[in-house]
């Protein structure tokens, strides 16, 4: 397994940006913009290569992000996406969101911090029972 990013939603992505890039010295590292979504994503390093932070920038939300919403997931590439939420789910952790893709679920700690699964590499061929499972709750 390997961390990948944490997500955190920002309101105001200049403000964001100069605190993180110009004050903590942190590098951008790649950014994505859907019209569709009215968001941006902007992902931020240490270093090449090194975990990241996310920045979710929700272009017309006015939510009060308070000090919840606005912690978004960490996220694990992982080398087999079914078999981790096959003994996940053996052990009692509810998929919320499952892999029925073959690339990406998610889950909740103990504490209810999202936990993003992503297969590294390609998706996996879907199949039951992740195929038609349904999601639940929120993530």
């Amino acid at each position: 397994m390997k961390f990948l990013h944490t997500m955190v939603r920002v309101r105001d992505l200049k403000a964001s940006l100069y605190f993180y890039c110009d004050l903590l010295g942190l590098v951008e590292t790649r950014r994505s913009k859907s019209e569709a979504g009215r968001f941006t994503l902007i992902y931020l390093a240490t270093a090449p290569g090194a975990p990241e932070i996310e920045l979710t920038h929700n272009w017309d939300s006015t939510e009060d992000y308070g000090s919840a919403r606005n912690f978004g997931h960490v996220a694990f590439a992982v080398d087999d996406i079914y078999a981790i939420c096959g003994r996940l789910a053996a052990g009692g952790v509810v998929i919320n969101r499952p892999p029925c893709d073959g690339h990406m679920a998610f889950i909740r700690s103990p504490d209810a911090i999202s936990v993003e699964l992503l297969q590294k590499g390609a998706p996996i061929t879907p199949r039951e029972p992740w195929l038609s499972m349904a999601s639940t709750g929120a993530w």
